[in-house]
Parts: structure tokens; sequence; C-alpha cells
């Protein structure tokens, strides 16, 4: 639930009201059998995805998968990046530059939290989630969205990829929802979890932790439907089918809404998504790098790295455009998470359906077979969005 969602979900619901929230159905249902995936790797294999591909891949295809990680946790920390800073902007009034200089202090939050241990940590994400899920509640009482209409959102329509527009926030929301990263991560950190070193032991852990990840995806799922529900009822409804900035839209909901509180609670789920997403996207910018290259940085060293590499470009856009292309930029670091996926999920597929590597906790046939039709579904939309965008 990081700002690149946000970004999607509004872009796409001014434009063309509850029609995406089938993407964000159907995305939602693709991540939770890659978690799934995920957590069997790490459990019955004892290690992370980027390790598995150090070790069963030729050097050169591992380098690749590997600066095809960095560059989707890039995207990703831009995103929060840009989020960060637009929502210190509409609470406090900071600038978009000065803010953006501002989200490299997270480095010493993210520093204390690890130092107390990893369950300090998920309090702390679960806290922010639980902020941006009670904003929303509020946002969509506040909203009262057309309900017939928000239940017809959630069929897909072939509108979705025959429309140029459409497909590019659909695979926005994808991008923003089965991030790349987020499966290198999820394989490490079920390891964290205490049970028995045995078939037995590893069976019950899998199937806890594919009811915690389904669990933690649905809340997901109802918070990031829940931002596009609250801007298809505000702006769509209203006749504002172009609002395309996150500022457009803070500003636009309190007179629409008729309380200035539904622009303050946005600003603050705002942040709150922004500081959530900051803590996943490090640990797994650790394991990604520990993992291929056996480097092991200092947490504050790698977060300062990653941190750099995103506030360029958004330093670039902010002194071109200025506030006007942050969200456009978001989009798009949404959009390079979905093109950079199969080369996430297809190795993901192949080490959890190889015996050698999994022994009898292989995935089962039928969940292999799963995998594979969404990994090339991502693979045949993509295609299309690149031809759109080449050939327009």
């Amino acid at each position: 639930m990081d700002p690149g969602n946000w970004a999607t979900a509004i872009a796409g619901s001014s434009a063309f009201g509850y029609t995406l929230l089938s993407v964000v159905l159907l995305a939602n249902l693709m991540a939770v059998v890659l978690q799934a995936l995920s957590a069997r790797l790490g459990i019955a294999a004892g290690r992370d995805l980027a390790q598995v591909c150090r070790d069963y891949y030729p050097r050169p295809i591992a380098l690749l998968l590997w600066v095809l990680a960095e560059l989707a946790i890039c995207a990703t920390d831009l995103a929060e990046v840009l989020g960060v800073a637009i929502a210190l902007n509409l609470l406090f009034g900071i600038p978009l530059l000065p803010g953006v200089i501002i989200t490299v202090l997270d480095v010493f939050l993210i520093l204390f939290f690890q130092s107390r241990g990893f369950r300090y940590i998920e309090a702390l994400v679960i806290s922010l989630i639980a902020v941006i899920g009670g904003c929303f509640v509020v946002e969509i009482a506040l909203s009262n969205p057309d309900w017939a209409a928000v239940a017809a959102g959630f069929f897909p329509t072939t509108a979705i990829v025959s429309n140029p527009q459409m497909l590019y926030v659909a695979m926005g929301i994808l991008g923003a929802t089965v991030m790349p990263h987020n499966l290198y991560l999820h394989s490490s950190i079920v390891q964290t979890r205490s049970f028995e070193l045995n078939d037995l032991g590893r069976r019950q852990a899998i199937r806890y932790a594919t009811v915690d990840s389904t669990v933690a995806l649905t809340f997901a799922l109802l918070i990031n439907a829940s931002i596009l529900i609250v801007a298809a009822a505000a702006f769509h409804k209203s006749g504002y089918s172009s609002i395309t900035e996150i500022q457009d839209a803070h500003a636009m909901l309190g007179p629409l809404l008729g309380t200035a509180a539904a622009s303050v609670v946005f600003a603050v789920a705002l942040l709150a998504s922004g500081l959530n997403s900051t803590l996943t996207g490090t640990l797994a910018g650790q394991i990604v790098m520990e993992g291929f290259l056996r480097i092991r940085l200092p947490a504050w060293a790698r977060r300062l790295l990653t941190r750099m590499v995103a506030i360029v470009p958004a330093i670039v856009v902010i002194g071109l455009y200025g506030e006007r292309g942050t969200t456009q930029l978001l989009i798009l670091s949404q959009v390079v998470l979905s093109l950079q996926l199969p080369f996430a999920i297809f190795p993901l597929i192949r080490f959890t359906s190889d015996r050698t590597i999994m022994g009898a906790l292989a995935a089962p046939r039928w969940l292999t077979i799963t995998a594979w039709l969404m990994g090339l579904a991502i693979i045949a939309l993509n295609i299309k969005l690149v031809g759109d965008v080449v050939f327009s």
C-alpha cells in the first residue's frame, strides 16, 4: 500500500469511475498466489528467492536478475520519496524539494526499529496500516459511493485491454499491488518464524504463512479498493474526470465531500502509506543485495544508497515541472514494476515446482499451473502496453 497505489487509483478512478476495481481485485488474487509460493520457497528450501537464483542460475543471468530487482526497488523507493514529500507538503506546507530531502531522515527511523528486532518492525507496519484503514473508513462514509456501481466495477471488461489509457493505469495498479521486491522479501522474512525443521513442521509453517499473507493481502485489497472508490465517488461522479495529481485530489476532496476533514484525513493516510512502504523497501533491498551478491551493507548505508538513487529523478522532475509532474512520475514508476514482474515470477515458479530444491514440499501442480497462467497473462499485457506506447 505505497503512494503508487494512490497515484494509479486516483488517475484511473477519476477518468474511468469504478471500472478498474476489477484490476485491483485480480491483481490482489495474483499477489495471494505468488506470496504463497514465496513463503513456500523460504520455508521449504531455507533460502530466499535471491539466494536460490544465485545458486541455480549461471552468474550472468543471476546478475541480470539482480539488476532488474534493484531497478524495481528504486522504482518503489521513488514512489515512497514522492508520496512522503507530497504528504508533508499537504499537511505542513513544506515545499516538495525540501520534502524530498527530508525523506532521507527515515533512515534513522528504520535503524531504530531494526535495532529492537523484527517484531517491532511488524508492529509498526500493522499500526500504519491501521491508520490508513481507519482514514479510508472515514473517507468512504463521507463520499457516499454508488454501491451498485461499485459491485459492477469488480467485473472486468474488455475496455481495460482495448483502451490504451486504461491499460496503462491498469498495469500501474498491477505493479503497485504485485510488487517484484515483495517476492524476494517474503521468501526471507518467513524464515524468522519458529517451526520444527522436518516436513511436518514445514508444512504447518507453510499453511500458517499462507493464511497470514492472505489475510494481510485481504486488508490491502480493502484499502486499495477504498482509495479507488473514494476517488471515483468524489471526482468521476462530480464530472472531474481529469484529476491526475494527488495534490488536486487533496484540494478537491474537502469542497466535494462538504468537510475540510476529508482532505486532512487523506493527507494523513498518504503519509502513513509512504512510511509503511519505506520499511518494506529497505528490508527488500538488503535481502536482494545480500542474496545475489553476498554483500552485506550496514542498514543505514543500504538505505542511503537506494534513497539517493530515487531522489535524483524526483529532484529533476520537480525542478523541471514543479508539482505537476510528480503524480505522472509516480504512475510511471508503478508501470515499471509491472514490466519487472515476470523476471521475479518465473524464477519463483520454477524453483517452487522443482523437487530437487523443495523436496516433498514442492508446489502442487494446480498451483504451479495457476501461477504460470498469471505470469503469461502479465507478459501478454506488458507486450500490449509497450506496443500501445511505441505505436501510439
